[in-house]
């Protein structure tokens, strides 16, 4: 269709503006073939997009038409519009169909995979929260500005400033951004390490916490502080993804078992396109006999048993 538009659109138009003109006739081939190309272009822009579920497609050409659908079409025949519409409407549940299958072997693949090993995730690192937390309870923060002490590459330090210091050391002589022990705060040992620009510091104790880092002596250790705080509210966070993915297994287990909902409906549309094929196919039988089959009447020729030597 585009090509037939020749330069009215492309390149090479001095036009500002160009009217486009399509006629149509109706009860004619006109039909047919405009359902032929819009099929093409659905294809086309399938492959283009990449969106559609479509696996395969099937064209024909407008030759492929037989002599009883010309006929038929220069008859105004019901059939050939009702083909047409069927065509489409199977066409689009099939669509449906195919992006209902996908979405369920999806889920069933969640169903094998994904759920339990999330909820196995998620208990694993819900208990070692609580574990955590009770170290975190054993190594409590004083209510009062007193600070714990904290060791840092092998030395202990009773003042926060001191440990504050010796921590933005320990970043100033990092060499690489691998990991490397820091030392030991509030019961959890400490890793440094560069990532994203940025100085952290992990806190290891059954699980490991990421802190990022600044340049404040006394804001590095607030830090610390406001992470091993936090772990109560980790908790409730986990302890709720825990619960949703449980609810998302159980309704996954359901929902994996529901048929297609049109199934019928494409059954009953896919059973007619079909008698109304064969119904347009009744002239078949006339283009083979054009294509070289035996005039009525003609016997075939005799096959003759032939001596062959050896």
């Amino acid at each position: 269709m585009e090509q037939r538009l020749g330069r009215s659109i492309r390149q090479g138009n001095e036009n500002a503006e160009v009217h486009i003109y399509r006629f149509v006739t109706e009860e004619t081939f006109d039909a047919y073939l405009y359902q032929l190309v819009e099929g093409k272009q659905k294809f086309a822009s399938q492959i283009m997009t990449s969106k559609s579920p479509v696996r395969s497609c099937e064209d024909i050409d407008e030759t492929a038409l037989s002599y009883a659908e010309i006929k038929m079409l220069a008859t105004g025949n019901p059939h050939i519009k009702e083909k047409m519409d069927l065509d489409i409407q199977v066409q689009k549940l099939r669509l449906l169909k195919s992006s209902f299958l996908s979405e369920k072997y999806a889920l069933e693949d969640k169903i094998i995979k994904f759920y339990p090993q999330e909820i196995a995730r998620r208990t694993d690192v819900i208990a070692g929260l609580k574990s955590d937390m009770e170290r975190v309870a054993e190594h409590p923060k004083p209510s009062d500005e007193t600070f714990v002490g904290m060791t840092v590459k092998g030395a202990f330090y009773s003042e926060k400033a001191d440990a504050g210091n010796a921590i933005l050391e320990a970043c100033k002589a990092m060499t690489n951004p691998d990991p490397v022990p820091l030392g030991e705060y509030r019961g959890f040992t400490m890793e440094l390490y560069f990532e994203a620009r940025e100085y952290k510091v992990r806190l290891k104790g059954e699980l490991g916490y990421p802190v990022p880092l600044g340049t404040d002596t006394f804001g590095n250790i607030t830090r610390l502080d406001n992470a091993l705080e936090g772990l109560p509210k980790r908790l409730e966070m986990n302890e709720m993804e825990l619960d949703n993915i449980k609810k998302q297994f159980e309704t996954a287990k359901v929902d994996v078992e529901r048929p297609f909902p049109q199934e019928k409906e494409l059954k009953a549309k896919t059973d007619r396109l079909n008698e109304l094929n064969a119904l347009l196919n009744v002239g078949k039988r006339e283009n083979e006999i054009v294509g070289g089959e035996p005039d009525e009447g003609e016997e075939p020729p005799e096959k003759k048993p032939r001596d062959l030597e050896r």
